[in-house]
C-alpha cells in the first residue's frame, strides 16, 4: 500500500491487527493438533532474528517511483544487499528523480504503461514493485515468467481475476525456484507474533466472535476536470475503486489480512452495507463501510471501514473475543491477550519502518538461501478475496457467498485511452 497506515488514521492511528485464530473448543483433542500446527506455522512466519552477511548484490529494479516506492527504496538501500539497476514509473519526471536520488543510470530508466517490461528484460535478478494496485497482477505475472524473484505492496490486486493472476505467479515462482514475498508488516511484529502464539495454543478459549476495523482519515478527491493521467500521481488514485480496489481493499487489507492470518481461513460469506458521506463527491470511492463475514465453522466477524475526519482512533484493529480471555492485536500501540491462561501484554513499536526493514531482509535470505515456499502469497490471497468479497456485499446490499464472488470472476475495468504505453 502506498499510505503509511499508522499515519493514515486520524488521532492516535493505533493500527491494530489481528492475529491468527484456530479451530474453536481448546479443551477439545480435536482442536488441540490444529492449534499446535498454527503455532508452529507463527514461528515459521518469523524473519531471522540476526542479519546475515551480505554475500552478494541482488540487481534490483523497481517498478513505481512515487512516494511509496521512494520511501521502500530507502530501506533496500540501507540493507546494502541490493544494487538499484533499473527503475520504472508511468512518469518520466518521477523515475528521473528516483534515478538521480539512487543512482539509476539514465539508460535504464523506463516509463509509460509498458515501462516494466523494458525494466525486467534489463538485467534485473528481482523486482520490488509499488506502481498502482491495478497494474500489480500483469506486473508480478511477467516477472516471475521471465524468472524474476518479486517483492510485492499490498493491495496486490483489485479483483477476483488480479489475486488469481497473483496466485498463479506465486505458485509458479515456487515451481521456478523463485521467491515472492508481499509486503505485509504486521505477522513480522514479535509482539504480533507472541500473541498469534497464545491465542494459537487455546488462550481465549473458545472463540465467540472478531472484530476488524479499517479506520483513515478522508482521502483527497481529485477535481471534477481530473483526467485518468492525472489521477496516477500521488494519493488521488485513493478514490477510485478500479484503481485501488477502494478503502477497505486498499488501506483495510492491513487488519483484514492480519485476521486471516489469526484465524487461519477466509470467511465463506458477508453481508453488508456501503455509502458515501462527503460533500461534492468526485469518483465512486464510498466513505464508510460495515460487512458482517461468516465462516465455515459459523464464526461471525464483523468488519467496519471509514475514511472520515472524525477523529476515530480504531485505526487498523482487530479484536477477538472467546470464552475465557479476549485478544488486540495491532499496528501500533498496546496489544495484549487479556485474562485466561496466556495472558500477556506487549507494546508494538515502529512497525510502518520495522516491518518494511525485516521484510527486504527476508527477501534477501529467502533469494540467497534459495527458500522458495513463498507463504505470504498464500495469505495474500485469502486476505485479498475477503475484503474483495466485503467490497462487492457492501456494494450490492445483500449477502454474498465466497464460492458466488469466484464464479462470476468480475474484473474492474480501467479506460487506459489516452494513456501512453
Amino acid at each position: 500500500m502506498h499510505e503509511n497506515p499508522v499515519k493514515s488514521s486520524v488521532q492516535s492511528p493505533q493500527a491494530a491487527l489481528s492475529r491468527r485464530h484456530f479451530l474453536e473448543n481448546v479443551a477439545a483433542a480435536a482442536a488441540s493438533a490444529p492449534l499446535a500446527g498454527a503455532a508452529a506455522a507463527f514461528a515459521a512466519d518469523q524473519p531471522a532474528a540476526t542479519p546475515r552477511p551480505i554475500k552478494q548484490k541482488i540487481k534490483l529494479g523497481v517498478i513505481g517511483c512515487g512516494g511509496r516506492g521512494q520511501w521502500v527504496s530507502k530501506y533496500f538501500k540501507q540493507h546494502g544487499g541490493y544494487e538499484f539497476h533499473a527503475a520504472c514509473d508511468y512518469f518520466q519526471d518521477a523515475v528521473d528523480r528516483f534515478g538521480e536520488a539512487f543512482g539509476v543510470e539514465k539508460a535504464r530508466r523506463f516509463s509509460g504503461l509498458s515501462g516494466y517490461k523494458k525494466l525486467i528484460a534489463s538485467g534485473v535478478e528481482a523486482v520490488a514493485i509499488e506502481d498502482l494496485p491495478y497494474f500489480y497482477p500483469e506486473q508480478a505475472k511477467a516477472a516471475v515468467e521471465a524468472g524474476r524473484h518479486v517483492y510485492l505492496a499490498k493491495p496486490v490486486a483489485v479483483d477476483v481475476p488480479g489475486v488469481l493472476t497473483v496466485e498463479a505467479a506465486g505458485r509458479l515462482a515456487t515451481q521456478k525456484k523463485l521467491c515472492f514475498l508481499v509486503d505485509y508488516q504486521m505477522p513480522t511484529d514479535p509482539v504480533n507474533i507472541e500473541i498469534a502464539k497464545r491465542i494459537g495454543e487455546g488462550g481465549l478459549g473458545k472463540l465467540a466472535y472478531v472484530i476488524s476495523a479499517g479506520c483513515a482519515t478522508l482521502w483527497p478527491e481529485p477535481p471534477a476536470s481530473s483526467t485518468i493521467e492525472q489521477r496516477l500521481r500521488d494519493s488521488q488514485w485513493l478514490r477510485d475503486v478500479t484503481l485501488c480496489g477502494d478503502s477497505c481493499v486498499a488501506f483495510d487489507i492491513h487488519s483484514i489480512d492480519a485476521m486471516t492470518w489469526v484465524l487461519g481461513r477466509r470467511p465463506t460469506s458477508a453481508v453488508g452495507y456501503a455509502r458515501v458521506t462527503r460533500p461534492n463527491p468526485q469518483l465512486d470511492g464510498r466513505d464508510t463501510l460495515n460487512v458482517l463475514f461468516q465462516c465455515a465453522d459459523g464464526l461471525i466477524w464483523n468488519h467496519v471501514s471509514q475514511s472520515l475526519n472524525n477523529n476515530c482512533d480504531l485505526g487498523l484493529s482487530c479484536y477477538l473475543y472467546g470464552t475465557l480471555a479476549n485478544a488486540r492485536v495491532r499496528y501500533d500501540g498496546k496489544a495484549f491477550v487479556q485474562g485466561g491462561p496466556k495472558h500477556y501484554v506487549g507494546n508494538v513499536v515502529n512497525l510502518y519502518e520495522a516491518g518494511v526493514e525485516r521484510n527486504v531482509a527476508e527477501f534477501y535470505r529467502n533469494i540467497s538461501e534459495g527458500r522458495c515456499e513463498n507463504p505470504t502469497v498464500k495469505r495474500a490471497v485469502d486476505g485479498h478475496l475477503t475484503a474483495i468479497l466485503g467490497r462487492e456485499a457492501a456494494y450490492r446490499q445483500g449477502r454474498l457467498t465466497m464460492d458466488k464472488l469466484l464464479k462470476e470472476n468480475k474484473r474492474l475495468e480501467l479506460n487506459l485511452s489516452g494513456l501512453k504505453s
